[in-house]
Formats: C-alpha cells, sequence, structure tokens
C-alpha cells in the first residue's frame, strides 16, 4: 500500500512539473521584439542597406527556429535558454555593427 502511495504521489509530481513548465521564456521573447525592433528603426532611417537587412532578419529567424527546436518537449532546459542567449548577443552586436557601418540605404 505505501508504494502504491509513493507512485501516486510521484505521478502526481510530474504531472504537476510538466503542466507548469511552460515554453514561454519571457527574456528570449523580449530580446526577439526588441531586435526586431531595432532592425525594423535601422530601416526606417536608413542606416540598414537591403541585404544587411536580409541577412539580419535571416540570422532572427535562425534564432526563432532554434527556440522552436528547443521548446519541442514544452520546455526550455538552462543549457538551451544559455545558447539561445548567446545567439540573441551575436545578433545583437551584428545589428549593431551594421546599423553603424556607414552604408546607408539613400
Amino acid at each position: 500500500m505505501k508504494t502504491l502511495l509513493t507512485l501516486a504521489a510521484a505521478g502526481l509530481c510530474l504531472a504537476t512539473a510538466t503542466a507548469t513548465a511552460t515554453p514561454y521564456d519571457p527574456g528570449v521573447n523580449w530580446r526577439q521584439a526588441n531586435q526586431a525592433a531595432r532592425i525594423g528603426n535601422g530601416v526606417g532611417t536608413g542606416a540598414l542597406t537591403a541585404h544587411e537587412t536580409r541577412r539580419l532578419v535571416a540570422e532572427q529567424r535562425g534564432i526563432a527556429a532554434e527556440e522552436r527546436f528547443y521548446k519541442r518537449d514544452g520546455v526550455l532546459l538552462p543549457w538551451e535558454r544559455v545558447d539561445l542567449r548567446r545567439d540573441q548577443s551575436a545578433a545583437s552586436r551584428d545589428i549593431r555593427l551594421q546599423k553603424r557601418d556607414g552604408q546607408r540605404r539613400f
């Protein structure tokens, strides 16, 4: 009987952990939205050429695809979150460099 109760409690804990583990990560999603806005701002001001914009947007799509791949099991593991943040930091650096490289769309 004690074993049955232990198994039931373990099952309940597992179900609760699975139900509360959401794929939503506000840090990752906020940075994605912020970087998209920065790219849009660069296009609007003419700081990004068409080629630079295409490359930066493709980089953002790649990060989003990687995030979807990591979230396929419903939760971001700590190492996956670190990898996404590293990729987003590199993308942020690319946006900054491309906006300030002196090439103008106009």
